[in-house]
């Protein structure tokens, strides 16, 4: 049988790809990430099915619960937070289940910088603000950073930055990005996002730390950029009315006139 990695999205229940969900209600036993997917998440496994907390278990132990399964003839749903693309663990599960030869497939998820983007309601690129949108994080107990991908260095670039697995770090994040980015900054910390308790403060560089007052401790995504701010007015070309586009040509001479490009 099939173990389906499947990408939970960032915590609502209804922010599963359609194929995360059927994948989930097809699957008689599930193992979930218990200390951030949400137990609503779980509402999609079908009635009797075997659900499996692995907070508290070791890789190994994972894997034997796998493995049973596997032989006993039941498709599996294991279950990460947002995508499994980035910091979900998923890699050194899979090369485990390629030594035992049990397949697997893999199903994106909502991230979660997407989810807290939808909640402040803003374009995390925007024309000549920010066109490039990094992903990070600092370093941790589970996980060191490479010494060339620090924040540091990524502030020097300017992009808008969306900083993972770090508001208890705050403090240095700050102190990073200070002298690249300045003060004025715009910064929101968005916590749990599509959560039922989903909370986001708006901030700057130099007041953030205040409007936070160690009230996260985990759970919670800080981003910075200049694309944050609501007084932005800048527009992209797309959708102007003299951009000559396939689908919009603007003149008999030009180039998509013909419909053949």
């Amino acid at each position: 049988m099939t173990v389906h990695f499947i990408g939970a999205g960032p915590g609502a229940p209804d922010l599963l790809t359609l194929r995360g969900r059927d994948l989930i209600a097809s699957s008689p036993v599930c193992l979930y990430a218990g200390s951030l997917v949400p137990e609503a998440v779980l509402g999609h496994c079908p009635p009797g099915a075997r659900i499996v907390n692995t907070a508290p278990m070791a890789l190994d132990d994972i894997i034997t619960t796998i493995r049973e399964a596997h032989e006993a003839g039941h498709d599996i749903a294991r279950l990460h937070s947002g995508d499994l693309s980035v910091w979900s663990a998923m890699g050194e599960q899979l090369r485990r289940l390629r030594a035992l030869d049990i397949p697997f497939t893999v199903t994106p998820g909502v991230p979660a910088f997407a989810a807290a983007a939808a909640a402040l309601e803003a374009e995390l690129t925007l024309p000549t603000i920010g066109q490039s949108l990094v992903l990070t994080r600092t370093p941790g107990r589970a996980s060191s950073m490479p010494a060339n991908e620090s924040l540091t260095r990524f502030a020097a670039t300017g992009a808008t930055l969306a900083i993972h697995l770090s508001v208890h770090n705050l403090a240095k994040v700050v102190a990073d990005l200070l002298p690249d980015y300045g003060g004025d900054c715009p910064v929101a910390v968005v916590y749990r996002a599509s959560w039922p308790d989903e909370r986001i403060v708006r901030a700057t560089l130099s007041t953030i730390e205040d409007a936070l007052a160690g009230s996260m401790e985990r759970t919670a995504l800080i981003l910075v950029g200049r694309v944050l701010d609501s007084d932005s007015t800048a527009e992209s070309s797309l959708y102007a009315a003299s951009y000559d586009r396939r689908f919009r040509p603007q003149t008999a001479g030009s180039r998509f006139a013909g419909g053949d490009e």
